[in-house]
């Protein structure tokens, strides 16, 4: 029994000696380097001996030799402790998996010094490149550091779009959701929009109204409320929207849809059969358990993370002026 072989890693030389051929064509059949004429025996003799004996290339002398790594770096400001958010991360790692990449994550709760030390190490690793995400939709200031690297920001976007940015479509989303209010029969439809300016505010009454358009409702402001986006500002809203005398109710977000429901029930109204309601983010831990279940429009977090990836490899173009918009779907339920 041999053993050394047992704590010594198997080298190139192990693999040559046991092929028969010369490190160099080890070198050039482990590394697939282009251009390299090499007959399909060696190759063959090459491949079986890389598996009989375990060989293993070293990534950090291929990292130093090529320039860059297997690595796509990914620093997020709170995502990875954000249990929706948190799949941006699933979406990312899957991606770069498939492409032969693994995933650093760094979560740094917007921690400004812990955030420059995540990118400079990723730095020093040589990643392909970095991912730059944000739990919620909004613009940022982009970290200077990110100017050393190819960088695609996820779920947020830089005020002159100077890097390539993968947001949800918030127009889309909420002339989604309130198409579904359409569907179900009601022509009178409140929405209750949220007190924080954001892209999320502005895109969701833009899609609301353009629904009304397309289908031939002329909008009405007096339908259209403002509430903290939380459950008591759903609760809150609950006698404006009566009063209203809207029959459906399109919700910035679950949050806000819990507390309409509250309001509602309290009052005596039955949903659907009184006041249809649709929500905003399908937070499973609130939209699937409500009663009756909650219909809504679902933020693609794990295709934010994937297109990420892909746009970062240069598979999907985004890129300024144009940001690359992923869809958010409906998901019914029984709330309309």
């Amino acid at each position: 029994m041999e053993h050394g072989r047992a704590t010594s890693a198997v080298t190139m030389r192990d693999v040559a000696k046991a092929a028969g051929v010369s490190v160099a064509t080890v070198s050039h059949v482990v590394n697939d380097k282009p251009g390299a004429r090499i007959g399909d025996d060696a190759r063959r003799r090459v491949h079986e001996a890389v598996a009989a004996l375990g060989y293993r290339p070293n990534a950090l002398a291929k990292t130093l030799s090529e320039g860059t790594s297997r690595f796509i770096g990914l620093v997020a400001d709170a995502i990875a402790t954000t249990p929706f958010a948190g799949q941006i991360i699933h979406g990312a790692q899957d991606e770069a998996w498939r492409h032969g990449f693994v995933l650093l994550v760094a979560n740094t709760e917007s921690n400004t010094a812990v955030e420059n030390d995540a990118i400079a190490m990723m730095l020093e690793h040589q990643v392909r490149g970095i991912l730059y995400s944000t739990w919620y939709h909004r613009r940022i200031d982009v970290p200077p550091l990110l100017q050393n690297t190819d960088t695609v920001l996820v779920n947020c976007f830089a005020e002159d779009d100077a890097f390539p940015a993968v947001v949800p479509d918030e127009e889309q989303g909420g002339r989604a959701a309130t198409e579904g209010l359409l569907e179900a029969g009601h022509r009178r439809i409140a929405f209750i929009n949220t007190t924080s300016p954001s892209p999320a505010q502005t895109g969701r009454l833009a899609g609301y109204r353009a629904a009304l358009d397309a289908a031939g409702i002329a909008y009405d402001d007096a339908l259209v409320f403002s509430a903290e986006p939380a459950q008591e500002g759903g609760y809150g809203a609950v006698g404006a929207v009566i009063e209203s005398g809207a029959t459906g109710v399109f919700c910035h977000n679950d949050r806000v849809a819990m507390g309409l429901y509250d309001g509602l029930r309290e009052r005596g109204l039955r949903i659907p059969d009184d006041v249809a309601v649709m929500g905003f983010d399908n937070q499973d831990v609130i939209a699937a358990h409500l009663r009756p279940p909650l219909s809504t429009v679902a933020l693609p977090h794990y295709e934010l993370g994937a297109a990420g990836v892909r746009t970062l490899l240069g598979l999907e173009p985004a890129g300024a002026p144009d940001r690359l918009l992923v869809t958010c779907p409906l998901v019914p339920r029984a709330s309309l």
